[in-house]
C-alpha cells in the first residue's frame, strides 16, 4: 500500500501528464502521497439546502435544489450574457454566465432537478447567482462528496488552466477509490486509546470528505497530533543521541578562576535566576557529552555575567573560550563589558572583527594557537579557516537567529572534540516555538531583572500631543538625563526614510536649540568612523539627544539615557519595539518609552501599542507577536524551514504541541530505540520520515 503512495501523480485517473506537471510546479505534488497530504484550507458547509424565498442579500455561498425552466442570451454593451430562470416551489431567481456560454447552452437540461451552489446577490429585487456550480440531483445523491465541502489551496495558474477546486475534489475522490483508503496506522494502540485518537484511515478520509463538523474536528486533531508528535520524536531523539554519541569535554574542576571571581570580584549579587542558570550550565559542562543550551534572557537581565562565568569554568579546566556576536557594535560592547569584569583576574581577552588590523590579527592567530589567548570575542571573522585554537572548550553565540546553521557548525569543527555550545538570545522566543525549533536544545531562562532596575514606563502618544512630549523631554534633560529619538528605516524606501529622518532632525534641532541643547545623529548612510564618534559623544554625555534610525537597536549601553521616543511606532514590529525599549532603563533612574503614532491605526497596530503599554515581559510580548505574525517571520528565513507543517499550526495548536512533546518523551523513556513489537509500525514510519524530510538539516 505504501508503495502505491509513491506512484507518480500523472498516473492517477483524471490527472495525466499536463495536469501532473502543473500540480508538481504549483503545489509540489509529485506522487499520490503528496496529494493525500494536501489538506483543505477551509470547508463550506453544504449540509443545508436553501429555498429561494429564504435567500438574503448577504453575499454568502448557498446551495439550492430546483429546475432551470428557460435559458436565453441577453445582449449587453460589450458582448453577451447567458441568463437562465431557476425555480423551486417557493419562487424564482436567475443564473448568469458571462463565459463558456456555448457549452452551458448545449449541456444544461431543462426541467430536470439540479443542485446549484454559489454566491447569491440581488439586483433590482431579483436574486441571481453568477457561474454557479451545477450538479444533477441524481448525481449529487450518489457522489462520495461530503456535506462539508473542502476548499483546497490553489494558485492563480491552476485556476486559469482549469484545475479548479471541483477538479481537485474529483481527483481526491479518485485517489481514495484507487487506494481503497487503506492507509497504514502509524501510532501504537496504547497511544490511540489513551488520548482517544481516531484511526489513521478514518482521519484521512474525514479530513477530505467530512460528513459533519464533529467528525472533521476529530480527524484534524488526529493528524495534527501525529505531525507534531513525529517532529518532537526527531528533536528529542537528536538531543538524546547527542548526549550519548557526541562527546564533550567534562569540565570537572570548579577552580580558582570561577571561585575567586565569584567570591571576590563579583560587582553585584547574582539574581536567583542567574544562579539557577549557572547551575544548569555547570551541570551540563560537567558531563562528558557536548552541552547544547539556549540561554534566553530579556534585554538587561544579566546574560553577560553568566557568559563570563561559564568561560571561567572552561579556563579552570585548561580550555579556551570564544564569544561570537552578529555585529561589530555588539562584539565591541561584549569586549568592553567582559574586559572590565575580568580586569582583576589577569586573563588575556582580545577581539577579532572585520576591522582588526593585519598586525593585530597575526598576534591573535599566534596566541590562539599556542594557548596564551584565553578568551576571544568576535564577529563572523572567528569562523575563518585561519582562526585555529589550541583547545577550544566553550563557544558562546549571541543573538543566534542571525547566524545560519552552516556558520554554527563551523565553530564545532574548531576542535577535535566539539566545544560546549551556549547560545544566547535577548529575543524572547515563545515557549511553543522554542519547543518546536529548539526542541533539541536544553533551554535556560533568566526571567528576573537585577535588583535596583525600575520597570520602564511605556506610553503611547499621538502626533497631535507632540508639544507635551517635547516639554517632558526638556524636563528630563534639565535633570541631566539623555534621550533617544528613533525613526523607522524600511529598506525599500530608504530615500524617503532618509528624508523623514533629516526633516525630523532639523525640527528637533530647532526645538532644542544650541547652546542649551546638543543633538547627535546616526544613520545607515554614514561612514562607520562617523557613526562611532557620534555614538561616543552621546555615550560620554556631550550630547543630550541621539536622533537615529534603528542602528541602535542592538548594543549601545548608555546608563544615563532614560527616555526612548519611537517615531511612527506603528511601522515597527513588536519584537523591535521591545528591543528598542530595552536601550533605556540601564541605570538606577526611572526610564520612559514614548511611542508616537499617527491618528489612524490598524487593528494590529493598536494591539501592538496596547501590548507594549501593558507589559514589560518579553515572553508575553513574543506570544502576542507570534499570534500576529505567525512563526515563519519571527525566526527569520533560515529557521522557518523546519516548520514546513502541513496541517498543524504552532499558534492555534499549542495544546496539541505540548501534548505531543509529553507523549514523545514518555515513549522514548520507555523504549528509546523503538524496539518493542507494539512500536514496529511507528518505527517504520519514523525511519521513512527521517529519510524523506531531513529535519536534521534544519536544526543543528
Amino acid at each position: 500500500m505504501n508503495n502505491l503512495l509513491e506512484t507518480p501523480i500523472e498516473y492517477l485517473k483524471g490527472v495525466g501528464p499536463a495536469r501532473g506537471e502543473l500540480l508538481r510546479k504549483e503545489l509540489g505534488i509529485h506522487k499520490y502521497g503528496d496529494l493525500l497530504n494536501l489538506y483543505p484550507n477551509r470547508y463550506i458547509d453544504r449540509t443545508r439546502y436553501y429555498r429561494i424565498n429564504e435567500l438574503q442579500n448577504s453575499n454568502s455561498e448557498v446551495q439550492i435544489v430546483g429546475k432551470v425552466i428557460n435559458i436565453k442570451t441577453v445582449e449587453q454593451k460589450r458582448g453577451k450574457r447567458l441568463v437562465a430562470t431557476f425555480v423551486d416551489n417557493t419562487g424564482q431567481m436567475e443564473l448568469v454566465w458571462f463565459q463558456g456560454q456555448k457549452w452551458i447552452r448545449e449541456n444544461v437540461k431543462i426541467n430536470v432537478p439540479y443542485v446549484i451552489f454559489g454566491k447569491v446577490t440581488s439586483f433590482n429585487g431579483v436574486f441571481n447567482m453568477a457561474h454557479p456550480e451545477m450538479e444533477l440531483l441524481s448525481e449529487h445523491e450518489k457522489s462520495l462528496r461530503s456535506a462539508m465541502q473542502p476548499i483546497y489551496p490553489s494558485t492563480e495558474k491552476l485556476t486559469q488552466r482549469g484545475i479548479t477546486n471541483k477538479v481537485v475534489n474529483k481527483i481526491m475522490q479518485q485517489l481514495f477509490i484507487e487506494t481503497q483508503a487503506l492507509f497504514k496506522e502509524t501510532l501504537p494502540a496504547w497511544l490511540l486509546q489513551e488520548i482517544k485518537l481516531i484511526p489513521k484511515n478514518a482521519a484521512l478520509f474525514n479530513v477530505h470528505f467530512p460528513k459533519s463538523q464533529e467528525i472533521l474536528a476529530q480527524a484534524q486533531f488526529r493528524l495534527k497530533f501525529e505531525e507534531l508528535f513525529f517532529i518532537q520524536l526527531q528533536l528529542i531523539t537528536k538531543n538524546l543521541l547527542r548526549k550519548h554519541k557526541i562527546k564533550g569535554h567534562p569540565f570537572d574542576k570548579v577552580g580558582e578562576m570561577f571561585n575567586g571571581f565569584y567570591q571576590n570580584h563579583l560587582p553585584f549579587e547574582l539574581t536567583n535566576a542567574q544562579k539557577r542558570v549557572l547551575k544548569e550550565i555547570r551541570h551540563d559542562m560537567g558531563h562528558p557529552a557536548q552541552m547544547n543550551r539556549l540561554l534566553q534572557g530579556d534585554v538587561g537581565s544579566g546574560k553577560t555575567i553568566v557568559a563570563l562565568m561559564s568561560m571561567l569554568l572552561a579556563l579552570d579546566n585548561g580550555f579556551q573560550a570564544c564569544l561570537m556576536a552578529p555585529t561589530e557594535i555588539l562584539a565591541n560592547q561584549h569586549f568592553v563589558g567582559l574586559s572590565e569584569l575580568a580586569a582583576p583576574l589577569n586573563i588575556n581577552i582580545k577581539i577579532l572583527t572585520g576591522s582588526t588590523k593585519t598586525a593585530e590579527r597575526r598576534i591573535i592567530h599566534e596566541e590562539l594557537e599556542n594557548g596564551t589567548l584565553h578568551i576571544i570575542i568576535g564577529t563572523h571573522a572567528l569562523l575563518e579557516d585561519k582562526v585555529q585554537f589550541k583547545n577550544l572548550g566553550l563557544a558562546i553565540i549571541d543573538e543566534q537567529h542571525r547566524f545560519g546553521v552552516e556558520q554554527r557548525s563551523k565553530l564545532w569543527k574548531k576542535n577535535e572534540i566539539p566545544p560546549h555550545i551556549l547560545v544566547m538570545t535577548a529575543t524572547p522566543i515563545p515557549r511553543t516555538l522554542a519547543m518546536s525549533l529548539y526542541g533539541d536544545l536544553d533551554i535556560s531562562v533568566i526571567d528576573e531583572l537585577p535588583p535596583g532596575r525600575k520597570p520602564i514606563k511605556t506610553v503611547h502618544r499621538y502626533d497631535s500631543n507632540r508639544l507635551k512630549v517635547w516639554a517632558f523631554l526638556k524636563e528630563e534633560i534639565a535633570k541631566g538625563r539623555q534621550v533617544y529619538i528613533v525613526y523607522p528605516l524600511i529598506q525599500e524606501s530608504e530615500k524617503m526614510d532618509y528624508k523623514d529622518l533629516m526633516v525630523g532632525y532639523e525640527s528637533i534641532s530647532r526645538d532644542f536649540p544650541l547652546p542649551q541643547y546638543s543633538v547627535s545623529i546616526v544613520h545607515g548612510q554614514m561612514k562607520p568612523s562617523e557613526k562611532d564618534s557620534e555614538m561616543e559623544r552621546f555615550a560620554k554625555g556631550k550630547t543630550n539627544i541621539m536622533v537615529a534610525t534603528t542602528v541602535i537597536e542592538v548594543g549601545v549601553n548608555v546608563p544615563n539615557a532614560s527616555v526612548m521616543v519611537i517615531e511612527s511606532a506603528e511601522r515597527f514590529g513588536l519584537s523591535q519595539l521591545h528591543q528598542l525599549r530595552g536601550r533605556v532603563g540601564r541605570g538606577a533612574e526611572q526610564s520612559y518609552c514614548i511611542m508616537m503614532t499617527g491618528g489612524k491605526l490598524s487593528n494590529d497596530s493598536k494591539v501592538r501599542m496596547d501590548t507594549m503599554v501593558r507589559t514589560n515581559d518579553g515572553f508575553e510580548i513574543a506570544e502576542v507577536d507570534l499570534k500576529l505574525r505567525g512563526p515563519g517571520d519571527i525566526m527569520g528565513t533560515q529557521q522557518s524551514g523546519v516548520l514546513n507543517l502541513q496541517i498543524a499550526d504552532l499558534v492555534k495548536d499549542r495544546e496539541i504541541l505540548q501534548m505531543a512533546r509529553h507523549y514523545a518523551i514518555k515513549l522514548l523513556k520507555d523504549d528509546a530505540n523503538l524496539n518493542k513489537p507494539e512500536h514496529a509500525a511507528l518505527r517504520t514510519a519514523f525511519i521513512e520520515m527521517t529519510k524523506k524530510k531531513n529535519i536534521w538539516n534544519y536544526i543543528s
